[in-house]
C-alpha cells in the first residue's frame, strides 16, 4: 500500500471492518470496568467514516484523516469520539497537504496523535488507558524503515502495551471510581488502540 489518500482510505476501511468484528468484546471489556458503550460508539463512528469515505475520499492523505477525525467528534459519543477525534485530527495536521505519506510522515503523525490524546485526557503510561497502547507503539514505530514496518513495529507494540493494563490500577476515566477492582481487566481504550493499529498493519502489507 502506497500512503496516498486512496491507501489512508484503505486502512480506515480495514479498521471499520477490525472494529466491527470485535464490536462485542470492546462492549464486554467496557461493562467491566466503564460504561459498556465503547464497542457501540467506535463501531458507528467507524461506519461513519466508510459511509463518507463511498461519497467521496478527499485528496490527501491529511484530508482522509482529518475527515475520520471529524465524523468521530460529531458521530461518538463518550471519551472515544473526542480521544481517537483529536488522534486523527493532530495526524492531519502532522503530514500536512503532502499527496503521499514516507515513513518519517507516518511516525510524525502517529506521535501527534499520541500528543493530542494526552493532551485531551492528561493521561500518562500507567494510568491504564489508551496511552498504555500508544506510547509504546510510537516508540516502536520510530524503528521502522518504511510505511509498512512503522505500522507493523506500532502495531506489534501496541498489543504488548494493551495487555500491560490487565494488571494495572486505572487511574483516569469510569474506571478509576472502581479502584483495585479494575485490576484484572484490559482496558477497552488500549485494546481498541492496539485493533486499529492492527488494522492500518494490515492494509499497509
Amino acid at each position: 500500500m502506497s500512503c496516498t489518500a486512496n491507501g489512508v482510505a484503505a486502512a480506515l476501511r480495514a479498521a471499520a471492518k477490525v472494529v466491527a468484528e470485535h464490536r462485542a468484546e470492546l462492549v464486554e471489556l467496557d461493562r467491566a470496568i466503564g460504561d459498556g458503550d465503547h464497542g457501540e460508539n467506535l463501531n458507528r463512528g467507524f461506519a461513519a467514516i466508510v459511509a463518507s469515505l463511498d461519497a467521496a475520499v478527499p485528496d490527501t492523505p491529511g484530508a482522509v484523516l482529518k475527515l475520520a477525525a471529524t465524523t468521530l467528534i460529531s458521530k461518538v459519543g463518550g471519551a472515544a469520539g473526542p480521544l481517537y477525534g483529536t488522534a486523527f485530527l493532530r495526524a492531519s495536521t502532522a503530514v500536512g497537504n503532502a499527496s503521499e505519506l514516507d515513513a518519517a510522515a507516518v511516525v510524525a503523525g502517529l506521535r501527534a496523535a499520541l500528543e493530542g490524546v494526552q493532551a485531551r485526557g492528561k493521561a500518562v503510561e500507567g494510568d491504564k488507558t489508551m496511552v498504555d497502547a500508544l506510547l509504546p507503539a510510537v516508540a516502536a514505530a520510530e524503528k521502522g524503515t518504511d510505511v509498512a514496518s512503522v505500522l507493523q513495529a506500532a502495531a506489534e507494540a501496541a498489543a504488548r502495551g494493551a495487555e500491560s493494563t490487565v494488571d494495572l490500577v486505572a487511574r483516569k476515566g469510569r474506571a478509576s471510581y472502581l479502584g483495585e477492582r479494575s485490576a484484572g481487566h484490559l482496558d477497552p481504550g488500549a485494546r481498541s488502540t492496539s485493533l486499529l493499529l492492527g488494522a492500518f498493519a494490515e492494509a499497509a502489507r
